[in-house]
């Protein structure tokens, strides 16, 4: 059966799905494994951000980084700034000390979050979601895995979609969203519970749709997606998992012992 081929590679967003999902991986990994602030944005300003600026993606992937990641980095700051010890007391509120050391283990901890947001929200927006589940299953995923896979990576994506729709349904009704934050919190009853059925009905339509397309039938299968793919982007692959088994290796070795 001929497929409809995809766009050969020529930017960010025509990567083979398995290239892109290894650059996430390996994002991660580095994020996870490097032992300075420092190193860790350095992973996303010179990975991430790059390409985001490829698939034409830049504005909106640091909207979307911002507003997801600004609590927790308030919060991380204040607890752990305040109970993390250290000899170094920036200043004292009260019986509580805030120390440096809390603040330089909270500013890792944030940047970890934000090359793990960045990694999950860049992939989702240069990867289409058939595409990466077609990539897995021909290297011998199991559907039902390869579907978990691909459908995590888009809850936060689906969810602001539908959190938006919902909330200018609510504004076209005269619900005040906007202005003090007594009033943002009183507009966040008439959101939730309509997210919440959305979301329950979603799953029961995507039940039937894929019981439809006999997502549990053994064997062989066709499918309408070719996928491009070269022996480059194969080795860049091998070469991005040594990488990231390295940085794991130096992680317990090296900067262990320093």
């Amino acid at each position: 059966m001929n497929g409809k081929a995809l766009p050969r590679p020529s930017e960010a967003r025509s990567l083979h799905p398995l290239t892109s999902l290894t650059l996430m991986l390996l994002a991660v990994v580095a994020g996870a494994a490097l032992p300075t602030t420092a190193l860790v944005l350095a992973v996303y300003f010179s990975l991430l951000v790059p390409l985001a600026a490829l698939a034409n993606k830049l504005q909106a992937f640091l909207r979307t980084c911002f507003r997801v990641l600004w609590p927790f980095v308030v919060s991380l700051v204040l607890i752990q700034g305040f109970f993390t010890p250290g000899p170094l007391v920036l200043f004292r509120l009260g019986p509580f000390s805030y120390t440096l050391e809390g603040l330089g283990v909270a500013l890792l901890f944030s940047a970890r979050l934000l090359v793990g947001l960045g990694a999950a929200t860049l992939l989702t927006t240069i990867t289409r979601p058939d595409a990466l589940m077609r990539a897995l299953v021909e290297r011998g995923l199991p559907n039902q895995i390869a579907y978990i896979v691909v459908t995590t990576l888009q809850i936060v994506p689906t969810f602001q979609a539908r959190a938006h729709a919902i909330l200018d349904a609510q504004r076209s009704r005269g619900l005040e969203t906007e202005g003090p934050i007594t009033t943002r919190l009183r507009a966040l009853a008439p959101l939730v519970a309509p997210l919440i059925l959305s979301s329950l009905m979603e799953i029961e339509e995507r039940a039937i749709a894929l019981e439809a397309r006999a997502f549990n039938r053994q064997g062989p299968r066709t499918s309408l997606v070719t996928l491009w793919d070269s022996r480059l982007q194969s080795a860049a692959r091998w070469l991005m998992l040594l990488l990231g088994v390295a940085v794991v290796a130096a992680r317990f070795t090296v900067w262990r012992a320093l």
